[in-house]
């Protein structure tokens, strides 16, 4: 009996480690992704919109990348504007970016033990051939509970964007840097709601495709492992 809901429970944790697998797995692919900074900029006309060239603009994602992977506490980005150098972010800016970077760490953690604990979990199915069947269900259920939340989120952020949007930012944050002004402040002229919803919708088919993939696996290892008849 304790047997069996030792191995109940590692199931359950599995299935529920997979949906945080492949969001945060989705979330870290963007939030690396120059294609999609370079999508903004181009969509949203940023350079007109900043006043900085493409080549600045440049210069400040990937700026943004290295200090969302570096240890650096705060971050420093001088572009050229005018002729001359200008410190893209203000003091308030930086304190939001920290903040920020905060969250990305605490994705990057999620990831690499709900991911950790995956990778053990199917090894071990693997290896114990009668139960490679508990490993396929567990895939099955994973993805498809993955597939079911993009699924309600998708339909609330088509519902109301801005809603969702403004409740993550109220969730997610202790104080009110976040609130910026898109008249003078280059993060919101950098990263407009429209690149957020765009970055969501992305994010969500990547996980989505993720989770079909693992849906598959799930599939074929019931194919190749059927039922014993007694």
């Amino acid at each position: 009996m304790g047997t069996r809901v030792l191995h109940t429970a590692a199931l359950v944790l599995f299935i529920l480690c997979l949906p945080v697998m492949l969001f945060t797995a989705s979330v870290s692919t963007a939030m690396n992704c120059r294609w999609l900074y370079d999508y903004d900029f181009h969509k949203y006309d940023i350079a007109s919109v900043t006043g900085l060239a493409p080549s600045e603009l440049k210069k400040a994602a990937e700026g943004l990348i290295h200090y969302f992977n570096s240890g650096e506490e705060y971050v420093n980005i001088v572009v050229i504007k005018d002729g001359q150098p200008f410190t893209l972010f203000n003091e308030r800016e930086v304190q939001h970016l920290k903040d920020v970077k905060g969250i990305f760490r605490l994705v990057y953690k999620l990831l690499i033990g709900t991911g950790t604990y995956a990778l053990l979990y199917a090894s071990l199915m693997l290896a114990l051939r009668q139960d490679r069947r508990r490993l396929a269900g567990g895939l099955l259920y994973g993805s498809g509970l993955s597939i079911l939340l993009m699924i309600i989120l998708g339909v609330l952020a088509i519902t109301d964007f801005h809603w969702l949007f403004w409740q993550f930012h109220l969730a997610s944050f202790s104080n009110d840097m976040w609130l910026l002004d898109p008249t003078r402040d280059y993060l919101i002229m950098l990263f407009p709601e429209g690149f957020w919803m765009d970055a969501a919708i992305i994010c969500s088919a990547f996980k989505i495709f993720l989770a079909l993939i693992l849906g598959g696996v799930g599939w074929w290892i019931l194919k190749k492992n059927p039922l014993k008849s007694a």
